[in-house]
C-alpha cells in the first residue's frame, strides 16, 4: 500500500513499473477511476451506455481522439506528465472480446488515430469516507483486492452494447450498520453511490453463482454476524467492452485496467461528488 505520496508521484511509480499491485487504500483522500479505451467506431455507443446507466457506469472524464495525455476535465487530471498509456499499475489488452495479455504499458499498441479513453468512477473512492465513520471495508483492513461478481442484472442497452450484465463489488457489514453505510456512500454518485442490494437473499436476486468464488478480485471472509453488501462496479464496463469487441475490426485493440488496479486521480474523494 502506497500512502504518503501525491497522485502524480504515484502515477510516476506506475509509469516506471515500480508499482503494479491493486490500488485499494493507495494515496488515500484522492479519487480513483476505472479505465476503458475503445476504438472510435464504438466510442459514441459507449458514451450513450454510460448516460443510460449512471450507477454502474458513472462517466467522469474522457480523452479526445489522438490525445492520451489529456482528459476533458482538468479537475480530474491536471498533470503535464500524465499519459493514459502508462500511468496505471496494470492493463488488460483485448482483441475481438478476448483478453490476450496483461501489460504495464499499452504505448506500443495505442492508435492515435482511433483510440479514445474513458474514466469511470470507482467505489474505492468512498472507502476513505467509510473508514472515517468507523466502517472500514475488510479489503482495506486486510490489504486485499475487493471481491467482484458477475450478475444476471442487465444494463439498459445502447448501440452495439446490447446484453451487458452488471458486475458488483462486495463488502461485508453487520446488518445493523447497513443504513449508515448507505448514508455515507449515497453522496458519492460519481463513484457508484449507495449499495444496490444487500443480504444473502441478494445473492439469488443478483444471480451470483458462488459468493466464495468471485469472478474478479479476491475472496472475502464474511463473519457470522455480517451480511454481504453489494455496489455497482466499474468492471461492468470491461465486460460490456469484451462483448462489444466482437463488433470491432480484427486489428482493433481495447484496453482496460486490470480489476482493482485503478488510475489514481488528482481530484479528492470529497470533491468528486461535485462533478
Amino acid at each position: 500500500m502506497t500512502v504518503d505520496i501525491s497522485p502524480s508521484e504515484f502515477r510516476r511509480l506506475c509509469k516506471e513499473n515500480s508499482f503494479w499491485g491493486h490500488t485499494s487504500g493507495c494515496v488515500p483522500g484522492y479519487a480513483q477511476a476505472n479505465v476503458l479505451v475503445l476504438p472510435k467506431e464504438i466510442a459514441n455507443d459507449f458514451a450513450d451506455l454510460c448516460a443510460r446507466n449512471p450507477v454502474a457506469c458513472p462517466l467522469i472524464a474522457m480523452t479526445k481522439l489522438g490525445s492520451p495525455n489529456k482528459v476533458d476535465n482538468r479537475l480530474v487530471i491536471d498533470d503535464e506528465d500524465f499519459d493514459l498509456r502508462t500511468d496505471l499499475p496494470k492493463y488488460g489488452v483485448y482483441k475481438q472480446g478476448n483478453l490476450i495479455r496483461e501489460a504495464s504499458s499499452v504505448a506500443d499498441c495505442w492508435d492515435l488515430d482511433s483510440h479514445i479513453g474513458f474514466l469511470i468512477g470507482c467505489s474505492f473512492s468512498f472507502e476513505a469516507a467509510l473508514i472515517s465513520e468507523g466502517l472500514a471495508p475488510r479489503n482495506v483492513l486486510e490489504k486485499s483486492n475487493v471481491s467482484m461478481y458477475l450478475t444476471t442484472k442487465m444494463l439498459n442497452p445502447a448501440g452495439v452494447f446490447t446484453r451487458c450484465p452488471y458486475v458488483v463489488s462486495m463488502r461485508p457489514y453487520k446488518a445493523t450498520d447497513v443504513e449508515k453505510v448507505r448514508l455515507v456512500t449515497r453522496e458519492f454518485r460519481k463513484t457508484h453511490g449507495e449499495p444496490i442490494d444487500w443480504g444473502y437473499d441478494a445473492v439469488e436476486r443478483l444471480g451470483i453463482k458462488d459468493l466464495l468464488l468471485p469472478e474478479f478480485g479476491s475472496p472475502c471472509r464474511i463473519e457470522d454476524d455480517e451480511i454481504p453488501v453489494f455496489w455497482a462496479c466499474g468492471v461492468t464496463t470491461q465486460v460490456a467492452a469484451q462483448q462489444a469487441g466482437k463488433h470491432s475490426a480484427n486489428d482493433d485493440y481495447i484496453f482496460a485496467h486490470v480489476p482493482g488496479h485503478m488510475l489514481v486521480l488528482d481530484i479528492k474523494d470529497s470533491e468528486i461528488c461535485c462533478l
